[in-house]
């Protein structure tokens, strides 16, 4: 008696391939909330989404508004935005706008990418600034999306090209190891990701085949800010 494979081996083939892309590939538009806390104490809501914006272009960007505090009397708020384009599984940067407005102060950044020129320029409204863009170039607001997509497709070290304010800046991170968290979105076994390269308090905890943004994320450059997931919902 002959036993023939359920599949033709092409076939097989091909649909393991299938399978394999359709894992990788980029999250379609979602909605996330975070409690912010600064020195453990809560200070505000940040509400960040993704959509798409047409032309092969996706907006991403994070809303956060003080509601407790010092950051609440002061009616503090900070909105960013980026533009960017799927590269591969990277959010390749377009554009990346900064707001930070309270009672007593106001401050902006503007970010523009000319892919043509492979220019990047940057302005805070003292005069405008420009260096050269790098392939797979991130930004600051865009850096947490990119790393939860690496380690979705498995990456334990993740080195990013980061345009920040004079340059491009490659950032090293890797994951340090796996614990468990509690939000208020539930309780997660996650992976830790620290940054490497630097001495400046980055850490990140992600649950990578459930959400591709971390369910908690602790940074201490400019402050003891954490931001803690309260819901997720995949538009």
């Amino acid at each position: 008696m002959t036993i023939r494979p359920l599949l033709p081996p092409l076939v097989a083939i091909g649909l393991l391939f299938a399978a394999q892309a359709a894992f990788a590939a980029p999250p379609g538009g979602f909605t996330a909330t975070y409690n912010v806390l600064q020195g453990g104490e809560p200070m505000g809501v940040a509400t960040v989404s993704l959509r798409a914006a047409g032309h092969g272009e996706w907006t991403y960007s994070k809303d956060v508004k003080g509601t407790a505090g010092l950051a609440a009397m002061l009616g503090a708020s900070v909105q960013e935005t980026s533009q960017f384009r799927w590269k591969g599984d990277v959010p390749e940067a377009i554009s990346y706008d900064y707001r930070l407005q309270t009672g007593f102060k106001n401050k902006q950044r503007h970010l523009r990418v000319d892919w043509n020129k492979d220019q990047v320029t940057v302005d805070e409204g003292k005069g405008a600034r420009t260096y050269a863009a790098s392939p797979g170039m991130v930004e600051r607001n865009s850096l947490p999306l990119a790393l939860g997509l690496a380690l979705r497709d498995g990456k334990k070290q993740v080195a990013l090209p980061v345009a920040v304010r004079q340059e491009v800046q490659t950032q090293n991170f890797e994951v340090s190891g796996r614990e468990t968290v509690k939000v208020p979105a539930g309780s997660f076994q996650a992976q830790r990701v620290d940054r490497t390269d630097a001495d400046r308090g980055f850490s990140a905890w992600y649950a990578p085949n459930r959400y591709p943004l971390p369910v908690k994320l602790s940074q201490h450059d400019g402050g003891d800010m954490e931001m803690e997931l309260v819901s997720y919902r995949a538009n």
